[in-house]
């Protein structure tokens, strides 16, 4: 099977970091923007833009409120799947896998990265919960603000979620729409990876 050129390696995930750094420079917005997929008790999907923030050696991680539409479905499901795409170089790669909760030093760690107002606006925050209006927002971000103090420590609710995948596929665009698609999926999250390329 040729998978020479920007497809060539034995590492879905190193390939996955290769592509967003080739990205990176391209991509006017938020290069590491994923559309995230989960669905609800009834069967019916949901799907957001959030932030990739780390590609692990054998996972993808996100951060966000466990209180959110989100993080409550994943934790119902225990799955998850997302897109990045990129349209500066006409690639994507979609991943579907299982999920568990970072709540340790990474997550605290990343927490302290983010900026004073952001890390305030987390506590603030009753994410996916109806709000009365923008002003009552910033007055609970001002509120937090004087209690937390200038360091505020990273929400008890708030985390990393990681997402181990089971599939994850690379797909470039081709001349007269012959895209290259390669999937590499595995029975299990410690499962050894068959690679197929697929008819486009």
């Amino acid at each position: 099977m040729d998978r020479s050129g920007i497809f060539a390696g034995d590492d879905p995930f190193q390939l996955a970091r290769d592509w967003l750094s080739e990205a990176e420079p391209k991509e006017p917005n938020d290069p590491n923007a994923i559309a995230l997929a989960t669905v609800d008790a009834d069967g019916m999907p949901n799907v957001r833009m959030v932030l990739l923030k780390e590609i692990e050696a054998d996972a993808f991680v996100f951060y966000t409120n466990y209180g959110s539409k989100k993080a409550q479905e994943i934790a119902a499901s225990g799955k998850a799947a997302f897109v990045l795409h990129w349209k500066s170089l006409r690639r994507q790669i979609r991943v579907r896998g299982f999920t568990e909760r970072e709540e340790g030093p990474q997550a605290d760690a990343y927490f302290a990265s983010r900026s004073l107002k952001s890390r305030l606006g987390a506590w603030a925050s009753r994410q996916s919960q109806p709000l009365s209006s923008r002003e009552a927002l910033m007055a609970e971000a001002a509120k937090v603000g004087l209690t937390k103090g200038p360091n505020p420590p990273r929400p008890p609710f708030w985390g990393g979620i990681r997402i181990r995948p089971v599939e994850i596929e690379f797909w470039a665009d081709g001349a007269f729409r012959l895209h290259d698609r390669f999937r590499w999926s595995r029975d299990r999250v410690d499962g050894a990876w068959k690679i197929q390329r697929l008819y486009p």
